[in-house]
Order: C-alpha cells, then sequence, then structure tokens
C-alpha cells in the first residue's frame, strides 16, 4: 500500500486554495479593528486546493464501512442500511421543515412521531413512548428518571438499583446520574441472572433492577417472568435496556415479559446509521403507570388534527430539544413498514440463526465460557489463543489483515479476553463464512506462528499503535511543529 503523506509534507511556501483579484477600493483596516478575527497559525500546512482535495479523498478511501464490509461487534447492531431509507429521509418536506413551525403547518411531520410511536408500542407491547432521547444513553437516562419520579410522587425515591454483572457500562452511569446507588447481582453458570442472589438483594430501598434481554452474552433471560415477580413483590420497576431487541423483534415483547420501561436504539435495531458521532435515537417506552412522567410536549389528535399537549403536571420535562433526531426517526418508520410484521420476525430469526452458525463454526478454535445457547451474538474468548501467548487484541489486529473488522474486544467484563460477535442478519453466508475462515486462519497461526499475530496488522493502512504510551503520555497540545518518522 502507498503511503499517503502528511499534510503538512505536502506543504510548500507560498501555496494558496484560493485567489482573489487585487482590490480595486482603497483598503480600510480600521473596519476590522473590534473583530476577533484569528492571527496567522505557526507552521500551519500550505496547500493547493487541488491538493487538499485529493488528499482527503484518498484518505477517506482507506475507511472501512459498512457498505464494503461487515461490522461483528457484538451488542451494537452495526447492520447495512437500506439505501431506500435514506431517499425518504431525505425528502425535502423533511428535510426543510423548520422545528419552531407551527403544528398547524407541520401534521405531516407529527404524523410520522404518532405513527412510530404507536408501532413501537405495538413491537414492545408497551403502552406509550417517547421519541425525544437522541440516543440509548440518553433513554436509559430518562428511563430511570421517570422511575425516580413515580417514586417520588409515591413517597419514597429509594436508594438503590440493582444491575446484573453483564450489564451495558451505560446502565450504573444513568443510575448514579439520577441520584441512586448501584448493587451488582451475579450470573450463574448459564450466564444469566442468579435469581437467588436477586431475592436476596431485592428489598423495599430498590428502585429498579436494569436487566438486558437478551443479555450482552447473547444469553435469553429464560427466568425473566420469575425476575420480575421478585421486584414488582418489593415495590420496584423492570427497566429494559433495549440494545439487543434486533434479537427478539417481531417474535416476543419485553412488554408481555412485564417490564415497566425500555429504550430502543432506532440507529441499531431500525436500520439508521450507527457510528461515526450519530446522529441516533432511543425512545423510551412505558407501561401506563409511568405515562404520566413522559417528557412534554405528548403528541395527540384532537378530532382529524394532531396538537402538541404540554399540558403533563407530572412530566420530567424536556430531555431534547423539539422531538429528538426527527429524521434518525423518518429511516426508521421506513423500515419497520417496507418490512411489516413477517419481515420484522425474519429480521429476528436470521439475526439468531446467523449467530448460531458462527458460533458452532468456530466452538473448537476458540473457547465459550458459557455454552447455553445463545441467541443475535455470541462470546467468545482468547483462552486457547494465550496457551501461546496471543491475546485478544492479536486476533482483531490480525482480522485486518484479513480485510475483516475485528468484533467488539474485551466486554463483557465477566469474559476474559472476549471477543464478542453480533454478523446480524443482514449478512450472506458467504461474509460469515470468510469471517470463520479468517478466525479459523488465525487460530492454526496462534499455534503455529504467534509471532504474526503480535505484530499484525501488517497490510493495513495504518499499523499497530503503542496504545499504552498513548495511554500513559498522552500528548494533548499542538506546538506547531511536527515530527515526521518511518
Amino acid at each position: 500500500m502507498i503511503r499517503e503523506p502528511l499534510i503538512f509534507e505536502i506543504s510548500g511556501k507560498g501555496k494558496r486554495a484560493f485567489s482573489l483579484p487585487a482590490l480595486d477600493v482603497p483598503e480600510k483596516q480600521e473596519i476590522f479593528k473590534n473583530l476577533p478575527l484569528r492571527s496567522e497559525i505557526k507552521g500551519f500546512p500550505e496547500v493547493s486546493e487541488v491538493e487538499i482535495v485529493r488528499h482527503f479523498t484518498r484518505l477517506s478511501r482507506t475507511n472501512y464501512c459498512v457498505d464494503e464490509g461487515f461490522y461483528p461487534l457484538g451488542s451494537c447492531t452495526m447492520k447495512y442500511n437500506p439505501k431506500i431509507n435514506e431517499k425518504i429521509a431525505s425528502i425535502l418536506e423533511f428535510t426543510c421543515t423548520h422545528p419552531y413551525a407551527p403544528f398547524d403547518l407541520v401534521q405531516g411531520n407529527l404524523e410520522v412521531l404518532k405513527t412510530t410511536e404507536e408501532l413501537l408500542a405495538e413491537i414492545t407491547g408497551m403502552d406509550a413512548f417517547s421519541l425525544q432521547p437522541a440516543a440509548g444513553a440518553q433513554g436509559e437516562l430518562l428511563g430511570m428518571m421517570l422511575i425516580r419520579a413515580c417514586l417520588e410522587e409515591r413517597g419514597n425515591p429509594r436508594e438503590i438499583v440493582l444491575i446484573p454483572d453483564s450489564a451495558h457500562g451505560t446502565n450504573p452511569s444513568s443510575a448514579h446520574i439520577c441520584g441512586y446507588r448501584v448493587q451488582e447481582i451475579k450470573s450463574n453458570e448459564e450466564g444469566t441472572i442468579e435469581v437467588e442472589d436477586l431475592a436476596e438483594h431485592m428489598t423495599e430501598d430498590v428502585a429498579a433492577l436494569m436487566i438486558t434481554n437478551p443479555n450482552t452474552l447473547g444469553v435469553f433471560e429464560v427466568d425473566i417472568k420469575k425476575v420480575a415477580e421478585i421486584v414488582h413483590s418489593k415495590g420496584g420497576f423492570i427497566y429494559m435496556d433495549g440494545a439487543n431487541l434486533n434479537a427478539l423483534v417481531g417474535v416476543s415483547r419485553p412488554g408481555d415479559m412485564d417490564v415497566d420501561v425500555i429504550h430502543l436504539n432506532l440507529h441499531k435495531t431500525f436500520s439508521t446509521p450507527h457510528g461515526g458521532g450519530g446522529p441516533g435515537s432511543g425512545p423510551v417506552g412505558v407501561k401506563r403507570e409511568l405515562d404520566p412522567y413522559l417528557p412534554v410536549p405528548v403528541i395527540g389528535k384532537n378530532q382529524n388534527e394532531y396538537v402538541l399537549d404540554f399540558d403533563q403536571p407530572k412530566s420530567v420535562g424536556r430531555v431534547h430539544s423539539f422531538f429528538g433526531n426527527f429524521l434518525v426517526v423518518v429511516k426508521a418508520l421506513s423500515y419497520i413498514l417496507s418490512l411489516g410484521s413477517r419481515g420484522l420476525k425474519e429480521v429476528a430469526e436470521v439475526a439468531v440463526l446467523n449467530s448460531n452458525y458462527i458460533r458452532k463454526s468456530l466452538e473448537k478454535d476458540y473457547h465459550l465460557k458459557y455454552t447455553t445457547p445463545t441467541f443475535h451474538e455470541c462470546v467468545f474468548s482468547d483462552k486457547f489463543q494465550k496457551e501461546h501467548g496471543v491475546h485478544n487484541i492479536d486476533i482483531a489486529k490480525r482480522l485486518i489483515d484479513y480485510g475483516v473488522h475485528p468484533p467488539t474486544m474485551s466486554f463483557p467484563l465477566i469474559v476474559q479476553g472476549a471477543l464478542m460477535t453480533e454478523p446480524t442478519e443482514t449478512e450472506s453466508k458467504r461474509d460469515l463464512d470468510l469471517f470463520i475462515d479468517a478466525m479459523k486462519q488465525i487460530a492454526k497461526e496462534a499455534k503455529e506462528d504467534p509471532e504474526v499475530l503480535k505484530s499484525a496488522p501488517h497490510t493495513s493502512y495504518v499499523r499497530r499503535m503503542d496504545e499504552t504510551t498513548a495511554a500513559r503520555n498522552p500528548v494533548l497540545k499542538w506546538d506547531g511543529g511536527h515530527k515526521i518518522e518511518e
């Protein structure tokens, strides 16, 4: 691969990316006197326009994207996004609607939002939804805010939130931000919640149990109804992290599992772009008991007109300006309507099938701490490869040489050296086989030539970084100079 020079190496004294004609009027510097103009930047590169365009175009072609290959990232559902959804979201009437427009001029937009809320409620078995949260973590936060608001009205917000040891890292953060202390619940040998441990921890000081189902091991919580009964018997709530809904959509509904509040990730389960900083959407669904606390405004309907209802005295208030990330909702609605109920069910079925195909194909080459049948993702470990001095990070770097994006690394924390893999439903058998063949070859290399893994990647544009030094000695300020090393 040809090395692309740094922009500083392309730089040449006196080069410019623009050219303006000479002034034909007197220059008056005093008009700029009080403006906050930027002074010259020391060492700033000087390049022509064509050099800038070509440099960054060449760099962009080194990026890996979901249109090029699949992302087997566990717990993130990085699947291909149908282009029709992008096209619909780019319709002028959607993109040019002003957020301050009076509601009588945006009836179509409000219908999109209300229709999406109703469909999500039907899909999940919940009673009401808010589309305001901008992503899953904010949805988690809103879910815990709703629980706290309800408990406060009862007279006691309580002090503790229970979270399984396999939970997403944002779960305890959301609980802490809402003023709760977190207590951890153990997983059993099957990778599910230890019911006896939950019963022991569940007291009238506990506000909620935050659960992911299927959990981050890809295992379905078969005792979910029993778990809910234990929590509800002490007046607590069941919060479900819906990041893994891709495994359930169209097949089973969290509301039927006695879940009280759930957040979804439209940018995961319902096709819209994930990663790159967003945008995302993390709607929150609730059972009727928590409905009065949802953010305002609530979208209602008065005869044949959609209206915005701000008269919600128990509401926790806004969590996002306007209606969240509207165009993400448009894409998700397009996805839901284009698939229909049968298509959504097939999404979950194929996602589970693909995951188990990978799991079965690699179970002799990579260690499985939990042998319980999994749903949409499976978690291998590097235990077999450690015998040869090879760790999961070496496996991940070597996958890059095979043109495959690495899976999620070192998570969940209850599996040492984890390789968390989720193929999603959009991947063909051919693509799955390419991943499986690469993983098998790497397992063979770990035994026969481990050094090739420890120095990988070898063919990528950027070689392996010294991540330990970067973490311990970060360079946080640029002094205007640069140093080029081969």
